[in-house]
């Protein structure tokens, strides 16, 4: 019987999208992969003084709830040594819940969203649809408690119009963002006979449909008066699968820029010699790069530069050297930040929009990504740290430039390079449909990507002495 056998690196991921349909998940999924490992979850609150911060010792906190970052120490950091950065994003492009979703229509009970991102939107009709993220639960003693929620089922659905009544679906599928974009949660007439009704007294019934309240209140065990608020992104719950006759593709929601994430995560647990590091591995996921990254857990935020500043310096225990005056400044030059965002592989039925040298594919490596009018923040000497490192350890890669009639999209590369003069490198595993609700990927570049990040965190400190330009 053909059979394939499937990476186990694609096998993982695929779990791991599975349990992240939010960011708010996929923090808390790289939290666990990152206690497992021995990592010690800290506060940006607390003082990192005091001992807390050791030679190879394992560090993590999260802010929002949906970005994280984590780091490792060297055996032989001292301050104004570099950082080797990995950096990537938790969000994707999806319908959130509007504050006030209630709405009817046509006998129909609606749930009023709104846009998040760039995305594919009309790959958003006819999919089985529910609801997950975060909800603020009132506790006995008057507390909040910040908790996920994930409802498994379909419970939403945004219809097509049926052909019969629109001949021209097939030459020109267009429809109004906000009046025939809206799901239905379920038809009036069942809603009044389920007895569920608005309760008074209740403040998230007075803004969304009882129904879906009660939905949630079900799902995490409360009651619908403790839910005050909730931030709820709309998600896909055909799960993400292994695919192809030879099993080699990943047919998924979010791989922009879950399989990013994942990988930085992998490989910052799994790579060795940290005895002999003289700088500290850094893995920062930030949310809301979809919309501008402008705010307070996105990459143009404090997040970063504040968390290199700090460990800069802190004092850091058994290091042989003070911290001076200028550790972090002479930190920084020292550093690289490895830009980790999706890439755009050809597509077989629209290769003409690819540039005709620079057409990347599936199974043959990571992307590096370059553009001249700075939408990636690539170099000639970034992009060389990593063909050095792919090079020695034979590890596949490939290079990708938008064509010059096109629009190219950015990362948080090149705002993070600018706000800290930190040399940048532009990367990305390929894939098909990127934003759509329903993206494809290939399974050999999971490990392709894990393989490379690996050798970047334990090599990249002794390579970069070998890089003469300033």
């Amino acid at each position: 019987m053909f059979n394939p056998t499937i990476p186990k690196e694609a096998q993982d991921f695929v779990e791991f999208v599975n349990n992240s349909p939010s960011p708010f998940h996929a923090t808390f999924e790289v939290s666990k992969i990152l206690k497992a490992a021995g990592f010690k979850e800290i506060k940006e609150r607390d003082s990192w003084n005091d001992g807390l911060i050791q030679r190879q010792g394992k560090y993590f906190f999260t802010r929002n709830g949906s970005a994280i970052i984590a780091f490792q120490v060297g055996g032989k950091y001292n301050p104004g040594n570099g950082f080797s950065i990995l950096g990537a994003h938790t969000d994707s492009p999806c319908l959130k819940v509007k504050p006030v979703s209630k709405k009817e229509k046509a006998g129909y009970l609606e749930v009023g969203v709104q846009l998040y991102g760039g995305g594919i939107w009309h790959t958003w009709f006819d999919r089985d649809l529910s609801v997950a993220g975060r909800v603020l639960i009132e506790q006995e003693d008057g507390t909040f408690k910040h908790t996920l929620v994930k409802v498994d089922r379909p419970i939403l659905r945004i219809p097509t119009l049926a052909i019969h009544l629109d001949r021209t679906a097939n030459e020109n599928f267009s429809f109004n963002k906000e009046t025939q974009l809206a799901p239905i949660l379920a038809t009036a007439v069942k809603a009044e006979l389920s007895g569920i009704k608005t309760t008074e007294g209740i403040e998230a019934e007075e803004s969304h449909h009882s129904l879906l309240v009660r939905i949630l209140a079900d799902e995490m065990n409360v009651e619908p008066n403790q839910i005050r608020d909730f931030e709820l992104a709309l998600y896909d719950t055909q799960k993400s699968v292994i695919g192809g006759a030879c099993n080699e593709f990943i047919f998924s929601p979010r791989l922009d820029n879950l399989e990013m994430s994942y990988c930085s995560i992998r490989a910052l647990v799994e790579a060795t010699d940290i005895e002999n590091d003289e700088n500290i591995r850094i893995a920062a996921l930030f949310d809301n790069e979809e919309v501008g990254s402008m705010t307070a857990h996105g990459a143009d935020s404090n997040l970063l530069p504040v968390t290199l500043q700090r460990l800069a310096n802190t004092h850091i225990v058994d290091a042989t050297k003070e911290v001076s005056l200028t550790a972090f400044e002479e930190a920084i030059h020292k550093s690289i930040l490895v830009s980790a965002d999706m890439a755009h592989a050809v597509n077989p039925n629209y290769a003409d929009k690819h540039e005709e040298n620079h057409r990347p594919q599936m199974h043959k490596g990571t992307v590096i990504k370059v553009n001249a009018n700075q939408r990636y923040a690539t170099t000639a000497v970034t992009s060389l740290v990593l063909k050095e490192l792919a090079k020695k350890h034979q590890i596949p890669i490939q290079e990708f430039v938008v064509r010059n009639d096109s629009s190219c999209g950015s990362t948080i590369g090149p705002m993070l390079s600018a706000k800290l003069g930190l040399r940048t490198v532009d990367i990305g595993n390929p894939q098909l449909s990127m934003h759509s609700i329903r993206e494809t990927g290939g399974t050999d570049d999971v490990k392709h990507a894990i393989d490379l990040f690996k050798v970047f965190y334990q090599e990249f400190a002794v390579l970069e002495q070998k890089f003469i330009v300033d």
